[in-house]
């Protein structure tokens, strides 16, 4: 049967394929469009099978909030290039990935992916793998955390694509939500307060400072004074409320918000690719090794 451009291109508007790939699908099937989008479908799986072991460190992070301000989702989705990440396909991916999550609230990666994308018929894993026959790199849903609150709402700060940060406060203004999430942004503060650090987290620091503190050679009583501010001081520095607000270094975030009567419930903070061990490319080694290999 001859493949004709008509054909071809209604394939391509289908499974979003070269034209190439397209046209040798129809050969191989002598024209028959729905089988070959049945093949290049197994054959994109493979290939998503076979890239799923390269690291995928790029990508995306995205947060939606619901109009009422009461639910929110914060995802991160990776890619190997920020070529790819700031293409419109892997965008558009990880908006509905986003949106879908947030609708339907699974329980985890793998319920998110198993979902009906939304927007589309196909699911978020069907979709994913589709991705990467397409553009040729490892796609990766890697991780989301869903949030509702009752009496507080959610607010945003997003630097770049690469680093987003969510925040529930009770209390609390647009304005208000979005200095503090850009404050966390830039701060990285692990706890909301004290009351949210662990007993063995604050004794393990504690022996360290009080080891460092020894080392002066002052009297044991002094030692302990000294460990108190040196404890102080730590928990200030970890905490939310005890940093000093990046606008305004002269007050700290918890008396801003004891000003504004707000309270921040949580927060969390995500950063494209962070605990991912990205392979270090060698340039000179990797030459050598080939002029070895001959």
């Amino acid at each position: 049967m001859q493949i004709t451009a008509a054909m071809v291109k209604e394939l391509r508007e289908r499974t979003g394929s070269g034209m190439m790939e397209c046209k040798k699908a129809l050969q191989e099937t002598d024209g028959d469009i729905d089988v070959a989008i049945e093949n290049m479908r197994k054959s994109g799986l493979a290939k998503a099978d076979k890239k799923s072991g390269r690291i995928a460190a790029e990508g995306r992070v995205a947060i939606e909030i619901s109009e009422d301000g009461k639910n929110a989702i914060i995802l991160e989705i990776n890619c190997e290039t920020d070529f790819v990440s700031g293409g419109d396909d892997f965008m558009s991916f990880v908006t509905a990935v986003a949106k879908t999550g947030l609708a339907s609230k699974p329980k985890s990666v793998e319920e998110l992916l198993a979902l009906p994308l939304a927007g589309g018929a196909a699911t978020v894993e069907e979709t994913r793998q589709a991705m990467v026959a397409k553009i040729g790199e490892n796609i990766q849903v890697r991780r989301f955390e869903l949030l509702a609150t009752e009496n507080g709402s959610f607010g945003s700060y997003a630097h770049g694509v690469r680093m987003s940060v969510l925040v529930e406060m009770e209390n609390g203004n647009d304005d208000l939500i979005k200095d503090i999430a850009m404050h966390i942004a830039a701060s990285n503060p692990a706890f909301v307060s004290e009351s949210e650090v662990s007993a063995d987290v604050l004794e393990k620091e504690k022996e360290i400072l009080r080891a460092q503190a020894l080392e002066s050679g002052k009297p044991a009583d002094i030692v302990e004074k000294m460990l108190e501010g040196r404890v102080r001081k730590y928990l200030a520095e970890i905490t939310l409320v005890g940093q000093p607000f990046v606008k305004d270094p002269d007050k700290t975030v918890g008396a801003l918000l004891a000003d504004a009567g707000a309270k921040v419930t949580r927060f969390i903070r995500y950063e494209v690719g962070e605990g991912i061990e990205k392979k270090q490319e060698n340039f000179a080694e990797e030459v050598m090794a080939q002029v070895g290999a001959k």
